[in-house]
């Protein structure tokens, strides 16, 4: 089966980007505190934009991507999750990246065990991870949230990063 292109949680609406999409995401990319353990800076418009522009082009290319996550209360984007394998990973992830006005209120861990279940369904052979940096403490008790282990540290362009890997089950299933 195909990954979807759009899925619903509780909360949530995970879908393909729009152009329109660029700005929320533009409150995530230019907040250093939110980009300090991927990019380690704060983007421009013209990066968040590119930025953007690549998670589309990774649904080419690979035949999966991130998706933007819209509140359905309120039809804002507020960030992105999906699957993500770039060239230089070491494995298909599971990413995600919140604005910081959405922190703390459970939208990453419900859009994150949607992306589990869509791909258990969908994608069932790929081994995905999060290839999180050892110093992001909030996205290590997110993985742990969602069930996945840390399998092993390695270094990666120039810091110390951490392999957590997702169960190949939902949580609860036996």
């Amino acid at each position: 089966m195909p990954v979807l292109l759009q899925f619903e949680t509780p909360r949530l609406i995970l879908r393909q980007f729009t152009d329109a999409d660029w700005p929320a995401l533009h409150a995530h990319y230019s907040d250093l505190e939110c980009t300090q353990f991927t990019f380690r800076r704060a983007l421009s418009e013209g990066e968040s934009w590119r930025a953007m522009s690549s998670m589309l082009g990774h649904w080419v290319l690979r035949g999966y991507g991130p998706y933007a996550i819209e509140e359905k209360a309120t039809g804002l984007v507020l960030g992105t999750a999906g699957l993500w394998y770039p060239n230089d990973w070491p494995a298909p992830e599971i990413k995600w990246a919140l604005s910081r006005a959405y922190w703390g209120q459970g939208f990453a861990s419900e859009a994150v065990r949607g992306i589990q279940a869509m791909a258990l369904e969908c994608v069932p052979d790929l081994n995905l991870i999060s290839f999180i940096h050892s110093d992001n403490a909030p996205s290590i008790q997110l993985a742990q949230a969602v069930g996945a282990t840390l399998e092993k540290k390695v270094e990666f362009r120039g810091g110390q990063w951490q392999i957590y890997r997702h169960p190949k089950q939902r949580l609860g299933d036996d």
